[in-house]
């Protein structure tokens, strides 16, 4: 399938409706849509990275959406198929005929993504999907109940906004969000439209995390003190080739979709994770997992302040985020958290909470008296893990259900606010305070 630089679906394909059309029928609902309008809120133009978008126009109201009969497929769309988002229309497809799902629309703003996407989707359903590279027109359709939004970081909560207030539930990756402004937008609009918004945390689908959060709550541990994480590797992670990345194939407004306008480069595209203009580096990247973890085995929801250090003393390979880094938050039940993660040597991954009257390692799953003063010889035992379930397979259960699935956008705040606190305590030099009232962070 051959896509214009700035048009969504080919007119050429006859399974799509010609773009004009599609755009006039679809302006109700999306609001007044064009090749590139401003995102609400954002005073940017063009679409988004790794997706594509056209937004709705700035004080459009919630689209209404199609309420799912028992027997009612749900129609998803993927907003993002690159790596991620090709894995998680795997997930789709493992759950898709036990629970009637199928995905209808693809969008990525590079055309090898997007007609690999397309060709999976047709494969499997044996329908021709809706294609775009601006997110927009995914959202515009009517028959979309839900979007998966697997792009690079700056893009998650911008298109989620829009998401929502254009009626769509959301599968959203981690980390959820880069602003917390942003994220606190999005979790109000989420409430008040009542959407159904699973964050990519899969760890909360996992029986393993259940059962280690059922016996923290025994009080096994004693008084929980510090938390001690760290994940290592040896080599330049994300990054990728590039040279068949060329500016014909990539809708490049698209991508920078909210960042300043710069010539195309493919590094940026392809090695996004590189780059302070995408992502908040290590934090978002994979902290975001940890954070989440210790939240939902310990129960808690917001640090209460943030240091971090970190550089970048390996892969001198363009990258501008650290490739060695270390942040310290402190929580207000009174235990603290370290986290680190290096590129450079493998050595050193695990994931110990340290109370006064034992140890849980989520590393090897276990609890034991290590550390605990009275104890002459340390004692382990297994942590029983509880089945898993599917991540994606509970977001669409909670499509009809219209319950909260486990990592609910409440979650996804949470750990939002603690990554988020992490990369601005590294970009300053600061330590960061968070106030859950005023749903605010400010260096102190």
């Amino acid at each position: 399938m051959s896509l214009d630089n700035q048009n969504g679906p080919s007119s050429s394909d006859s399974s799509c409706m010609p773009r004009r059309a599609f755009l006039k029928k679809s302006a109700g609902a999306a609001g007044a849509i064009g090749g590139a309008l401003a995102i609400a809120g954002l005073g940017a133009t063009g679409g988004c990275a790794a997706t594509g978008s056209t937004g709705l126009a700035a004080g459009a109201s919630a689209a209404k959406s199609r309420r799912i009969g028992p027997n009612d497929r749900v129609s998803i769309g993927i907003i993002g198929c690159g790596g991620r988002g090709s894995q998680l229309m795997q997930d789709i497809r493992a759950v898709a005929q036990d629970r009637n799902a199928e995905i209808t629309a693809v969008c990525d703003v590079w055309k090898v993504n997007l007609n690999n996407a397309a060709a999976k989707a047709k494969e499997w359903s044996g329908k021709q999907p809706w294609t775009s590279t601006r997110f927009g027109d995914i959202l515009a359709l009517d028959d979309v109940d839900a979007v998966v939004i697997a792009t690079p970081d700056f893009g998650h909560t911008p298109i989620m906004i829009e998401a929502l207030k254009a009626g769509k539930d959301v599968y959203v990756e981690k980390p959820m969000s880069m602003e917390i402004s942003k994220a606190n937008e999005a979790l109000d609009l989420a409430r008040k439209y009542e959407r159904v918004v699973q964050v990519g945390t899969q760890r909360r689908s996992e029986g393993r995390f259940k059962a280690a959060a059922k016996e923290f709550a025994t009080g096994v541990l004693g008084r929980l003190n510090r938390i001690s994480a760290a994940m290592n590797v040896n080599h330049p992670r994300w990054a990728r080739p590039y040279s068949d990345c060329k500016q014909s194939d990539v809708d490049w407004d698209a991508f920078l979709f909210n960042r300043p306008k710069r010539p195309f480069d493919p590094s940026l595209l392809r090695q996004w994770h590189f780059y302070k203009l995408c992502t908040n580096g290590l934090s978002g990247l994979w902290m975001a997992h940890y954070s989440d973890s210790v939240h939902m085995v310990t129960g808690s929801k917001y640090p209460t302040s943030a240091v971090a250090h970190g550089g970048i003393y390996v892969w001198k390979d363009g990258r501008e985020h650290t490739d060695t880094f270390h942040a310290l938050l402190d929580y207000p039940e009174g235990f603290l958290m370290s986290w680190g993660m290096g590129l450079g040597n493998s050595f050193g991954v695990h994931f110990h909470l340290c109370g006064t009257e034992g140890t849980m390692d989520l590393e090897k799953w276990t609890i034991s008296d290590e550390g605990k003063v009275s104890a002459a010889k340390a004692k382990s035992r297994a942590i029983q893990a509880e089945p898993n379930e599917s991540h994606m397979g509970n977001w669409i259960d909670c499509i009809r259900s219209r319950k909260q699935p486990n990592a609910d956008i409440e979650y996804g705040h949470q750990h939002a606010v603690a990554t988020i606190m992490a990369a601005a305590a590294l970009e300053t030099g600061r330590r960061h305070l968070y106030d859950p009232v005023k749903r605010e962070m400010r260096p102190g």
